[in-house]
């Protein structure tokens, strides 16, 4: 079996022999260096690029953003960011994100030893799950690229609006910067949308803030009874489930507690069973890049309740996981690539007009 080689990018000597010793102790990864900052990465990378690369942000002679942004434009490898920043404040860590980071991991600044330990299989998981992904597609893209994506459509007029569709997006890894092209290419009239995006708690707040500053439609963090309204995007918050009501001819964004489903929560099968609930036929479901299986169940359940139902093609995932369960399923109407979603989304409203 090929072994996942790995470079760890950390100006601490600790965390350098420790994250060393945690993924060498898996037969299914190899440490090719652990070194102090990017530019000796670089120069080691000159003879032998890794599968995987963990990085720190705060780092001497090059900081790990500028790496990330370096590695993504020149040749897009799967990167981790493993740094105490994100424990400042989530916007460093969206910023990762958004340059293509595949996964975000916080690590305190005290006890950052038993921190690693105890967190372990997490870092596994998020090394195993990073080499998998078609990084290609988390490269860094042209800042306005939404009108070569979707050409604006003709014809739009105000009566239109309604709150009678609705639309339900399902995303994981790859998720960010895949949503960020959908959203970016939707004009300010398009149908109310809900999201789930697997992501930490505390993330989704600084994520929708940051999507609601680059995009025509408004985006915001979802709370309890927020209603889905056109050219509004709500997004579950991090360590919550996102469920859809409709009381008449309104549609009310409902935010709970509950046990982890598919090991997540949010879940995008919470979302999507209680969007084929509340909207059925009203609705267009979409599942984009992601690992496992998540929202294929509820996607299906949306079909038979007699929603259109979407996945994001293979070519254009970063990660072809939950798509493809989706599409064997059953559940999947119509495959179309990231660049064709937004346009399907605002096929929405022709149905009403």
């Amino acid at each position: 079996m090929k072994r996942i080689k790995v470079m760890v990018v950390d100006d601490s000597a600790v965390v350098r022999q420790v994250l060393t010793g945690l993924l060498e102790a898996d037969p299914a990864i190899e440490v090719l260096s652990a070194v102090a900052d990017p530019l000796l990465a670089m120069t080691r990378m000159k003879t032998q690029w890794p599968d995987v690369i963990v990085a720190d942000i705060e780092m001497p002679r090059m900081d790990g953003l500028t790496f990330l942004r370096k590695i993504m434009s020149e040749r897009p490898t799967p990167v981790i960011i493993c740094s105490t920043l994100a424990e400042k404040g989530t916007k460093t860590s969206m910023e990762a994100l958004a340059a293509g980071a595949v996964a975000v991991i916080t690590k305190p600044k005290l006890g950052v030893k038993q921190f690693l330990n105890d967190s372990c299989d997490d870092l596994l998981s998020a090394v195993k799950t990073a080499s998998h992904a078609n990084v290609k597609h988390l490269a860094v893209r042209e800042k306005n690229s939404a009108d070569a994506i979707l050409p604006p459509l003709e014809n739009h007029v105000a009566m239109i609006q309604t709150t009678e569709r609705v639309v339900a997006i399902g995303t994981s890894t790859g998720g960010t910067q895949a949503l960020e092209v959908v959203l970016k290419a939707l004009p300010r009239v398009c149908p109310g949308i809900v999201i789930v995006q697997h992501m930490p708690e505390k993330f989704t707040a600084e994520f929708a803030a940051r999507l609601d500053n680059i995009c025509s439609i408004s985006v915001k963090e979802a709370q309890n009874n927020d209603r889905v309204v056109p050219g509004l995007a709500l997004i579950a918050p991090g360590g919550k489930h996102l469920l859809l009501r409709r009381r008449g001819a309104q549609y009310f964004a409902e935010v709970v507690d509950g046990p982890l489903v598919n090991r997540h929560r949010p879940s995008v099968d919470v979302l999507f069973r209680s969007v084929a609930k509340s909207a059925g036929a009203n609705a267009l479901g979409i599942i984009m890049t992601g690992m496992g299986d998540d929202g294929a169940a509820g996607l299906l359940e949306m079909r038979n309740a007699g929603a259109r139902t979407i996945a994001q093609d293979e070519e254009s995932c970063v990660v072809y996981g939950m798509p493809k369960e989706a599409v064997l399923r059953g559940a999947v109407e119509k495959t179309v690539p990231l660049n064709a979603i937004a346009r399907e989304i605002q096929q929405q409203l022709a149905v009403t007009a």
